[in-house]
């Protein structure tokens, strides 16, 4: 077996995130005890309300430290593995995966990051919107087409999984773009919840932000492979994390060539961390000869350690 830990994104966040784990398993409730932030992050994962929660300041710590608490229980168990990778927010849960940095720093950095992200923000009408059933090349074009008729900016953030791309930026710009995917033959297109146009040109102040913090950071030795959101590869030798995390921000996403790496890799079973099983879906249609589990609650952590323990 080859294993790889995915770690969930922004929008798999829930009210009752990790309560089950805080009361029943000492070293996720350790994790969580130790997060000293402006708010009481333990009483909104725990009791929300979903609205707070699902505000990028609030969803960036409360899933970094629940994907700690989650990776804290799996290394306990003895279960590690080979290549680690998440989606956007993700990729620093990965990053304290693969030793990178420690708890306490994930979610203070998160917590800046998702601060970051609402300032650039403000003042921006945007949309976003899930596109099903469009090759890449095909709606890349329809958004530089979207561009020049509208004089307005969207582009594709997020390549989900095969058939499953995200189209962001200016809410103008995104309503012809969906127009103008329909006319072409896509299943369909469905506006999705965002408060901001994230991995955009239009978060090129938060990317600005986050290199002045790293300044302020150290960075451990990456102990496990982590596959990059922006390239869908490992570290290259002529680039630095922190780099590749001030691109992230503002730069497109590729989850599904990041998928078909790990495939080619050998890797053939996946855990997801994180509530919810959006990257499990990704999986499906990307690569379904993979196994994937995702742990999201004790019901889930036990039937994912009972199918993996076999193998280590």
């Amino acid at each position: 077996m080859k294993l790889a830990f995915l770690f969930a994104g922004q929008g798999s966040q829930k009210a009752g995130m990790g309560k089950d784990f805080y009361e029943n398993r000492p070293e996720f409730a350790k994790i969580l005890d130790a997060v000293n932030l402006d708010f009481d992050i333990k009483d909104l994962m725990f009791n929300g309300p979903e609205e707070q929660l699902s505000q990028t300041r609030y969803t960036q710590p409360c899933m970094a430290a629940f994907a700690a608490g989650v990776t804290a229980m799996l290394t306990k168990e003895g279960i590690t593995p080979d290549y680690v990778a998440g989606l956007s927010l993700g990729e620093y849960s990965a990053l304290h995966a693969a030793g990178v940095f420690d708890a306490k720093t994930l979610v203070e950095l998160v917590a800046f990051r998702g601060k970051a992200m609402e300032e650039a923000a403000k003042g921006i009408e945007c949309k976003m919107s899930a596109v099903m059933g469009m090759e890449s090349e095909a709606l890349l074009e329809i958004c530089e087409k979207a561009c020049t008729q509208t004089g307005k900016y969207v582009t594709v953030s997020n390549f989900n999984c095969t058939g499953q791309y995200v189209i962001c930026g200016e809410e103008e710009a995104v309503a012809v773009a969906e127009v103008l995917v329909k006319e072409a033959g896509a299943k369909r297109s469905m506006p999705l919840k965002v408060s901001g146009p994230f991995h955009t040109k239009f978060m090129q102040p938060a990317g600005a932000a986050l290199e002045q913090k790293f300044k302020e950071i150290s960075f451990g030795e990456m102990k496990i492979p982590v596959i990059f959101n922006t390239l869908a590869d490992e570290l290259p030798a002529d680039k630095a994390i922190e780099e590749l995390l001030v691109q992230q921000v503002q730069s497109s996403i590729y989850m599904e060539d990041t998928i078909k790496l790990l495939a080619a890799k050998g890797v053939d079973t996946i855990v997801e961390i994180g509530p919810g099983k959006v990257l499990s879906g990704f999986i499906k249609r990307t690569a379904p000869e993979m196994t994937s589990y995702a742990v999201e609650d004790m019901v889930s952590l036990e039937a994912t350690l009972d199918a993996l323990k076999g193998n280590y």
